[in-house]
C-alpha cells in the first residue's frame, strides 16, 4: 500500500528524470493531496470516483483547456500508478470537456514589429530598471527574430552567447531542452550591446543573467509580458474578431508564420524545410510547429499563386 504523497513524489521523480520540468503540474498535485488530506484520505486505494470529482470541481477552471490539463496531470498520475501497480485500476471518471473552437493567433507584420521595437526602445528608465528601454527591444527582437519563448528570452545568461560562431545556447526551453540557435549580424548586434551594458562595471561570471534590473536576478517573462501588452495597447493592435489579441507569444507566432512566408517567395518548398523550423524553434515534432502556422492572406495569395504556376501546363493541355 502507498501513501498518496509517496505516490506523488515518485511519480514527480519519474517524470523529472524525462526531463519534464513538472513546476505547475507538481503544484496541482500537491493540491490534490491537500484535499484529500482535508477528507482523512491519505492512502491511494482510498481515492474515488466522487474524491476526484470533488477536487476537479473545486478548482474553479472555466476554460476548457485549462480544466482538461488538470484532469489530465491527476490521469497521469493515476496511469503511472496503475502502471507500478500501486492500483488496480485508475478511478478517475470524469471526462474531458470538449474544445470549441479556439481563436487564431495575432500576428505582427513587419511594419508593426518596427513600431513595437522602437515604442520599446524609447521605454524611460525606472529608479529600478536602468537600461529598461534597450533591454526590452532586444528580448522583443529575440522573440520575432529568431522564434523564442519569452521565457527563453529572458534567462539567457551571458555565458548563452557564443559571439565568435553567432550562436545563442537556449537552455530554459520546455521539458529542460537545450538548443543552439544560430542568428545574423543584426541580432548579433542587439546582442552585443546588450553585453556591453552587462560588462561596463566589469567582467561577469557565465551564470549572470543577460537580461537584469538589478544585476543578479534575470528579468521575468510575466514583466516582458506586461510590458508588451502595455505598448500594444499604446500602438493601437487591436485584434480582429476571432483573433487572440496581442501578447508576448505573438511574436512567436509571427517567426513561424513569417518563416514559411519567405520560404514561399523564395520558391522553397516549406514542406521540406518543416523540420528544420521545428528544430529551430524546439518542438520534438513539426506536429507541434504546424499550430503556429496559421494561414493568412498573403501565405494564401503565395500558395495559390504557386498552385497556378504548377497547374498551368494541365490546364493549357485541356484549352487545346
Amino acid at each position: 500500500m502507498s501513501t498518496l504523497e509517496d505516490a506523488v513524489t515518485g511519480f514527480l521523480t519519474y517524470k523529472r528524470a524525462l526531463a519534464r520540468k513538472y513546476v505547475s503540474e507538481e503544484a496541482e498535485l500537491r493540491l490534490l493531496v491537500r484535499f484529500c488530506s482535508e477528507r482523512g484520505i491519505d492512502r491511494l486505494e482510498q481515492l474515488t470516483p466522487t474524491i476526484l470529482d470533488g477536487f476537479l470541481a473545486s478548482r474553479r477552471r472555466a476554460q476548457a483547456r485549462s480544466f482538461n490539463h488538470l484532469r489530465g496531470v491527476v490521469g497521469c498520475l493515476l496511469d503511472w500508478a496503475v502502471n507500478q501497480q500501486l492500483l488496480e485500476v485508475s478511478p478517475l471518471e470524469t471526462g474531458r470537456r470538449r474544445v470549441t473552437a479556439t481563436r487564431i493567433p495575432f500576428l505582427l507584420d513587419r511594419e508593426q514589429a518596427r513600431q513595437l521595437l522602437d515604442a520599446a526602445g524609447a521605454l524611460a528608465d525606472g529608479t529600478r530598471a536602468p537600461h529598461r528601454g534597450t533591454t526590452y527591444r532586444t528580448i522583443f527582437a529575440l522573440c520575432y527574430g529568431l522564434g523564442l519563448r519569452g521565457g527563453e528570452a529572458c534567462a539567457l545568461r551571458v555565458g548563452d552567447v557564443d559571439h565568435a560562431r553567432q550562436l545563442l545556447l537556449v537552455a530554459g526551453g520546455k521539458y529542460g531542452k537545450r538548443r543552439l540557435i544560430p542568428h545574423g549580424p543584426r541580432i548579433g548586434a542587439l546582442i552585443d550591446q546588450q553585453l556591453e551594458r552587462r560588462t561596463s562595471d566589469g567582467p561577469l561570471d557565465d551564470q549572470a543573467p543577460l537580461f537584469t534590473f538589478n544585476g543578479r536576478t534575470s528579468i521575468s517573462r510575466q514583466s516582458a509580458s506586461l510590458t508588451f501588452s502595455q505598448l500594444a495597447r499604446m500602438l493601437g493592435f487591436t485584434a480582429p474578431a476571432g483573433v487572440c489579441a496581442p501578447r508576448l507569444h505573438s511574436l512567436r507566432h509571427s517567426f513561424a508564420v513569417g518563416c514559411l512566408l519567405r520560404w514561399y517567395r523564395q520558391g522553397l518548398d516549406p514542406t521540406a524545410r518543416l523540420h528544420q523550423l521545428s528544430t529551430f524553434m524546439g518542438h520534438v515534432d513539426p506536429v507541434s510547429t504546424a499550430v503556429y502556422l496559421t494561414i493568412t492572406p498573403a501565405l494564401l495569395q503565395e500558395a495559390n499563386q504557386r498552385f497556378e504556376a504548377f497547374a498551368e501546363p494541365a490546364w493549357t493541355a485541356v484549352r487545346r
